[in-house]
């Protein structure tokens, strides 16, 4: 057997599965992707705010040299030390987790997006504003439904047609 074919082995002598070794590698590819990306958006954050890295260290209460090596992808910062960065920055924390994987793209609208675009709340005024958004919006959907279920069997009473409203769903198809 030549070097190359033969199994890779750990400390202890025992081999390693080589499509554990690739997995293993891909995931460390992802993480260290993402920290080159979250400190290039937070380099561009900072330059089109036009703040310089130590203005920045200042106001986010994060060491010049660490905040330095997080812009060039050599550290990925934790939740909070991107809460700090945000906040230095006066965008959205929430923007920082997005674009560091800790939170998955959050889908919403244009009430939604303007309220997470919104400076001047707090991340938790934010998430109030939103929950109460969602319950009216779940809110007027059931009522809606129920409206439009009540106007169909009064419309139709009387004639032997079925009438059936799907208007959360896809269309019904005729048998």
């Amino acid at each position: 057997m030549s070097e190359t074919d033969q199994p890779s082995r750990d400390g202890h002598g025992r081999t390693i599965n080589s499509s554990i070794n690739t997995g293993i590698n891909d995931v460390a590819d992802k993480v260290a992707d993402l920290g080159r990306d979250i400190g290039e958006y937070i380099k561009q954050q900072r330059s089109s705010a036009k703040i310089s890295l130590r203005q920045l260290s200042k106001l986010a209460g994060v060491s010049n040299p660490y905040l330095s090596q997080i812009e060039r992808g050599l550290r990925k910062p934790s939740a909070e030390i991107l809460q700090q960065i945000a906040k230095g920055l006066r965008i959205s924390a929430e923007a920082l987790y997005v674009r560091a994987g800790i939170l998955d793209v959050a889908h919403g609208g244009p009430v939604v997006d303007a309220v997470r675009a919104d400076e001047v709340l707090t991340e938790r005024q934010k998430q109030v504003l939103l929950d109460i958004y969602e319950s009216f919006r779940r809110e007027n959907a059931a009522t809606t439904t129920t409206t439009m279920k009540t106007t169909a069997q009064s419309t139709v009473e009387g004639s032997d047609v079925d009438v059936v409203i799907e208007p959360m769903g896809p269309a019904s198809e005729e048998k």
